[in-house]
C-alpha cells in the first residue's frame, strides 16, 4: 500500500497516501476477454521423475482433456516432479500385473502411476495405483468418481493424492484462485473478479464493475471472498457469498476501507481504516460487528495478516521512514520490526506452518518477492522478475503466486517456495492482477 519508485507502469505514480495508492491501481488493457493461459517458464533441477501412464478407458468418455494429461500437467506445475513424455514409455500398463519395474528403472523413473477409467450413467470412475519403482511397491491405490462433466475435478483430486503420497504434504491442485482482470481503458474500463482452477481453467466471473476491484481474500472454508470495490465511488470492503452471490458491506466508513484479511477461524476480518483520521489496522468481529483498533501510530499501518496460529499479526508500516514489515505477538502488543536491509518491504503473507513470511522486497530498482525464515531471520529472494507484487501462498506452503509484468502486460506467476520452478498465467488478452490462493477444503 506504499509507493514504489521506478516501476515501468502506471503503478509508479503512487503517492505515499494509502488512498492515492489505491486510486493508482489502474492497469491498461484493450480487450473484453481475459482467460488465463499457462506457460511453464522454468523447471527445477531436483524434480522427481514420475511416469503418468495414459489411463485405460471403458465406455464413452466426455470430450476434452484426458484425466492423465491433467494429472501430468498438475505435477509439472508444482515444480517438484518431472513427468515422462508418454511417447517415451516402453509400455502402457493400466494395472499392477502389467507393470514391469525393470523397464521403468531403465527409463530413470522413480514412480509410476497407472489407472483405468470407466464411464457409466453420466459418471466417470477412476481406479488408480501409484508404485515406487525402486522398491517395487504400491504406495497408493484408490477409486474415485465424478460426474462426466466434472472430470477436471476428478483429475485434480488424483493429483492431490499422488502429491501427498510422495511428499507427505497435502496437494493443492483442487484449490481455487481469485484474481482481477481489467479490459478497456478510461471510461470504458471493465474490472472483473474471477475464480478459476489453479491452472487458470474453468474461470468464472463473480463481479463486474467499471470501478477498481482490489485485494480479494478467501475465507478459510472457501465459501466467501472479501474484497475492496470502488463501485460506489469510494473504497468499500464487501463480503461475497460465492454460492448465492449475496454481498454485504463489511466496512463503509468515511475515508479508507481496505486490505481485508480473514482470521484462521473465519470469525473476524483484519482491515485498514482511516475513519479516525489516520490509516490504522482494525479487527472486525463478524458476528457482533464490533471493531477493535489494533495499531495506534502516526504512521501508515496497513496490509495486515494473521500468523499461522491466528495469534499474532504482521503488517506494513512506514513508522521507520519507509515501508517495512512489523509483527505484533498479540493484538495491541508492541510491534516489532522484522525486515531490514532494504528501504521497501511490504505486504507480508505468512505460510500455513509458521516457518516463513513472504513479502514484496525492493532491491536496487527492482521489486521481488522475498521470503524470511521466522526462526533464523534469513532472507531469501524467491522471484527473478523485477516488477513483482501481491504475493499469495498456497495452502500447503509449497508454492507462491504473485503478480508481475511480461512484455509490458500484467500476468500472474506461480513459483515453488524455493524459487526453483515457475509457470506463468497471462491473460489471453488484457491484464491480470491481485491474485489470492484459496484454501484446501476437502
Amino acid at each position: 500500500m506504499f509507493k514504489k519508485q521506478n516501476s515501468k507502469r502506471g503503478l509508479a505514480k503512487r503517492n505515499l497516501t494509502v488512498i492515492g495508492w489505491l486510486m493508482a491501481m489502474c492497469f491498461v488493457a484493450s480487450s473484453a476477454r481475459a482467460e488465463l493461459l499457462i506457460r511453464i517458464t522454468e523447471g527445477a533441477n531436483s524434480a522427481i521423475p514420475v511416469a503418468v501412464v495414459p489411463f485405460a478407458e471403458s465406455g464413452a468418455m466426455p470430450a476434452g482433456d484426458k484425466v492423465s494429461s491433467i494429472v501430468q500437467a498438475d505435477l509439472t506445475m508444482s515444480g517438484e516432479f518431472k513427468p515422462l513424455d508418454p511417447s517415451k514409455m516402453l509400455s502402457l500398463p493400466s494395472e499392477r500385473s502389467e507393470v514391469y519395474f525393470r523397464d521403468w528403472r531403465m527409463l530413470g523413473q522413480r514412480y509410476v502411476l497407472v489407472g483405468q477409467l470407466t464411464s457409466n450413467s453420466g459418471r466417470v470412475e477412476a481406479r488408480y495405483e501409484l508404485f515406487d519403482v525402486n522398491r517395487e511397491q504400491r504406495i497408493l491405490g484408490e477409486t474415485a468418481a465424478a460426474p462426466a462433466g466434472n472430470v477436471r475435478s476428478l483429475a485434480h483430486h488424483i493429483s492431490d493424492r499422488v502429491y501427498e503420497a510422495i511428499t507427505g504434504e497435502p496437494g493443492a491442485f483442487s484449490t481455487k484462485l481469485a484474481y482481477v482482470t481489467l479490459t478497456g481503458s478510461g471510461k470504458n474500463s471493465v474490472y472483473r473478479l474471477h475464480i478459476s482452477d489453479i491452472d487458470g481453467q474453468r474461470s468464472k466471473v463473480r463481479l463486474e464493475s467499471g470501478e477498481p476491484i482490489l485485494s480479494p481474500a478467501w475465507s478459510p472454508d472457501g465459501k466467501k471472498l472479501a474484497y475492496v470495490s470502488f463501485e460506489t465511488g469510494k473504497p468499500v470492503i464487501y463480503i461475497h457469498e460465492l454460492a448465492t452471490g449475496k454481498r454485504t458491506k463489511a466496512a463503509d466508513f468515511p475515508g479508507l476501507n481496505s486490505a481485508p484479511a480473514w482470521s484462521p477461524d473465519g470469525k473476524s476480518l483484519l482491515m485498514t481504516l482511516s475513519k479516525d483520521g489516520n490509516a490504522e489496522v482494525y479487527e472486525k468481529n463478524l458476528a457482533s460487528g464490533k471493531i477493535t483498533k489494533l495499531t495506534n501510530h502516526w504512521a501508515i499501518d496497513t496490509e495486515a495478516a494473521w500468523d499461522h496460529a491466528g495469534k499474532g499479526v504482521f503488517f506494513t508500516s512506514d513508522r521507520s521512514g519507509g515501508p517495512q514489515i512489523y509483527y505484533m505477538e498479540r493484538p495491541g502488543a508492541e510491534a516489532r520490526r522484522i525486515t531490514f536491509g532494504s528501504r521497501y518491504n511490504a505486504r507480508a503473507r505468512p505460510d500455513s506452518k509458521g516457518e516463513y513470511v513472504y513479502y514484496v522486497h525492493q532491491r536496487e530498482r527492482s521489486f521481488h518477492i522475498a521470503r524470511r525464515n521466522l526462526k533464523t531471520d534469513e532472507e531469501f529472494i524467491v522471484t527473478r522478475t523485477g516488477t513483482d507484487e501481491s504475493p499469495s501462498v498456497s495452502p500447503n506452503g509449497r508454492m507462491l503466486i504473485y503478480a508481475t509484468e511480461q512484455g509490458g502486460k500484467g500476468v500472474l506467476t506461480v513459483v515453488s517456495a524455493d524459487g526453483g520452478a515457475a509457470y506463468s498465467l497471462p491473460a489471453s488478452e488484457g491484464e491480470v492482477r491481485e491474485p489470492a490462493w484459496g484454501p484446501i477444503t476437502r
